[in-house]
């Protein structure tokens, strides 16, 4: 039976888990776990351990998180920084299997678990209070750093307002029955390849990412959240031209990864040196609260 994983990023029973458990109830003949951040030290290698085996162990992933100054709860972040990155990277594990396999180690001895690679589907629920578009802008873009390194496609994704108080989401009709149908949709993408999935939640202006948040240096436009490029046109629409700079793709996470090993090459036989010029940068002893 597949396994779908719900992380709940807010407060216990609050708002962004009560969409989320409305997600999870939705998902139909597969089983579901809730996982609480809140309850697990993200600074204890037994709980990030615990929790790393829930996630391989998943073929879907529903993340909820209440917005933040923007964007998403601090336990998220963190959870991104201490277990995600390089060491749950889908084009890493991928080359260093082959390394191994062929009976070599890698520079960087980052952890090589091959259940990374499994087939995964997504999908991203954000609830804040504020009922203005400005106030939400971060949240969805940063719930992609919890997935594009495994290489996890996102079937859905949606950000909630108007939620300022206590559990007040469940006065939203709406949101409810949305929260709902974003678990469906997951659920219906459960085994596919990253490839074949279909994307279900609301088009936006990145043909990978489907979000809106650009930059632009001139008429030279890239996705913020996944780093696709393009071009800005006199309409002001935006000529997507190269994809593959995308960091959900995996010519650009073979890239990356291949940039890393180069890096750590170059770097290895500098090690005395690097020490030597460490030495002469000025010591401070930290000021600490005990």
């Amino acid at each position: 039976m597949s396994r779908v994983l719900g992380l709940s990023a807010g407060n216990a029973g609050g708002s962004a888990e009560i969409v989320l458990c409305t997600a999870l109830g939705a998902i139909g003949g597969a089983g579901a776990d809730l996982v609480r951040l809140a309850d697990l030290d993200l600074t204890s290698a037994g709980d990030l351990d615990w929790l790393w085996e829930k996630l391989v162990d998943a073929d879907a992933l529903i993340v909820s998180t209440p917005i933040m100054s923007r964007t998403v709860s601090a336990n998220l972040k963190l959870l991104v920084d201490r277990l995600l990155g390089p060491n749950a990277d889908a084009a890493i594990i991928e080359q260093l299997v082959a390394l191994r396999r062929s009976g070599t180690e890698p520079a960087v001895p980052f952890r090589v678990d091959e259940r990374v690679l499994r087939p995964r589907v997504a999908g991203f629920l954000a609830v804040g209070g504020s009922l203005t578009p400005q106030w939400k802008t971060l949240a969805l873009p940063l719930l992609h750093t919890v997935t594009f390194s495994m290489h996890i496609a996102v079937v859905d994704q949606v950000a909630f307002g108007g939620a300022g108080t206590p559990q007040s989401i469940l006065l939203d009709d709406d949101a409810l029955e949305r929260a709902a149908r974003l678990g469906a949709n997951v659920a219906s993408q459960l085994g596919k390849a990253f490839d074949d999935v279909d994307y279900l939640g609301e088009p936006g202006l990145c043909p990978l990412c489907h979000l809106n948040v650009v930059e632009l240096h001139g008429t030279d436009a890239a996705c913020a959240t996944c780093g696709a490029r393009g071009r800005l046109r006199p309409d002001g629409s935006i000529e997507w031209t190269d994809l593959t700079t995308s960091v959900l793709t995996m010519a650009e996470k073979r890239a990356h990864g291949a940039e890393i090993q180069e890096t750590a090459a170059r770097h290895h036989p500098l090690a005395a040196e690097i020490s030597a010029r460490r030495s002469k940068i000025p010591a401070f002893e930290p000021v600490t609260p005990r």
